[in-house]
């Protein structure tokens, strides 16, 4: 079979894995009813995924050119689904579902496109250059949507009718950051582990307002 198969790409795929998940339960694939919650909750799988395959891929020491050069592609490819469509179709599960809403569950997926293309083709300019790890992204990374949204769903209740505008105005001001040229410090081990934490609390904040929502 063509491609590049071992360890280092099992949490990209299963990432993936995930997001596909979401959508389906997003879309009322099971039993016919939409399930945003569980989006959300796979959302969240696949950001957390995310967040280590790099570091376990780097633990592979011999790895080829064109392993390393695959496993760039294979991760921009799986986060476009992860993390630009997903939130889309969430979006379009709570309510973004006319035709006045399509522009931003299009804009959105297309910013996230747009981003990642971008960093691939910096990623590979740069490595070419140096072997330093890469210390400061551009744009907003997209992978922060599976903090950002999860935290936002978790109000949906609270905030009532309007949550779908809500959610919408959400996703073009974070399809707007994905593209704009600004400077972000790359997260080192101590603030990822802090990313799992406020992930975890806005879990068990999530599971908590879900619990009491019946």
């Amino acid at each position: 079979m063509i491609g590049f198969y071992s360890y280092t790409v099992i949490l990209t795929y299963i990432s993936l894995a995930s997001a596909i998940t979401g959508m389906m339960f997003a879309c009322g694939m099971y039993g016919g009813v939409q399930r945003p919650t569980y989006a959300i909750v796979c959302l969240m799988l696949s950001g957390l995924c995310d967040m280590f395959d790099g570091k376990i891929a780097r633990t592979k020491k011999n790895r080829t050119d064109d392993e390393k050069n695959f496993g760039i592609q294979i991760d921009s490819l799986c986060d476009v689904i992860c993390f630009g469509v997903l939130p889309s179709v969430i979006g379009y599960s709570v309510g973004l579902n006319s035709f006045i809403d399509l522009p931003v569950l299009v804009l959105f997926p297309l910013c996230a496109v747009i981003r990642l293309a971008y960093f691939n083709v910096t990623e590979e300019t740069r490595q070419k250059n140096t072997t330093a790890l890469r210390k400061t992204y551009e744009g907003l990374p997209v992978t922060s949507v599976a903090l950002i949204f999860p935290l936002l769903y978790s109000f949906h209740k609270d905030i009532g009718d309007y949550f779908p505008q809500v959610y919408g105005s959400v996703m073009l001001l974070v399809a707007i950051a994905f593209v704009t040229k600004f400077k972000v410090k790359k997260p080192g081990l101590k603030t990822m582990l802090a990313f799992i934490g406020i992930g975890f609390l806005e879990f068990l904040w999530l599971v908590y307002k879900t619990k009491f929502e019946k």
